[in-house]
């Protein structure tokens, strides 16, 4: 499995698009896989996980969302993948970006920048086919890299201006 076609199988159809429908299509594009091709692709969405696995970035998932938690986090960072690698790469350089994003999948009202267990469906394909789990790769390490945001609001609208321009908090 190729980087770019990684990337197809990811990438939301549209942005505005629910985390079930999105789910269900990676599922579908999934299934016809070999279990070295899901192996594969698990390793690198675990890649993938792993490099947005930063304090900066989870500063912009916070100001969006309030996102205070290692679960919430990692189904952001899920979300992030979903906009494709041209807006992931973008986000990996300047969270900020973010607030240029005009399209965002929506819960009652609000921004929903979530995809629950997105990040496992490869897995549960492999041990519904074989009984057996995936190689586990890590999608983060102990804590976030880089420098931890400041949860102060003068210090967040300084860092993050665009996101804090569009989300007030």
């Amino acid at each position: 499995m190729t980087e770019i076609e990684f990337w197809q199988l990811v990438t939301r159809s549209h942005a505005d698009q629910s985390q079930e429908t999105l789910a269900e299509a990676l599922k579908q594009k999934l299934e016809p896989l070999s279990n070295e091709e899901l192996a594969a692709f698990d390793k690198l969405f675990s890649q993938q996980m792993r490099r947005c696995y930063l304090w900066s970035v989870w500063g912009a998932a916070y100001i969006v969302t309030g996102c205070d938690s290692e679960y919430a986090f990692a189904e952001f960072r899920c979300f992030l993948i979903s906009l494709g690698q041209e807006w992931f790469e973008k986000v990996l350089l300047d969270p900020d970006c973010l607030g240029a994003l005009v399209t965002w999948p929506e819960k009652d009202g609000y921004a929903y920048p979530f995809i629950e267990d997105y990040d496992l469906i490869a897995g549960q394909i492999f041990e519904d086919r074989c009984g057996d789990e995936l190689p586990f790769v890590p999608s983060g390490q102990a804590t976030p890299q880089g420098k931890k945001f400041s949860h102060k609001k003068k210090q967040l609208k300084s860092t993050y201006p665009q996101l804090s321009q569009r989300f007030p908090f």
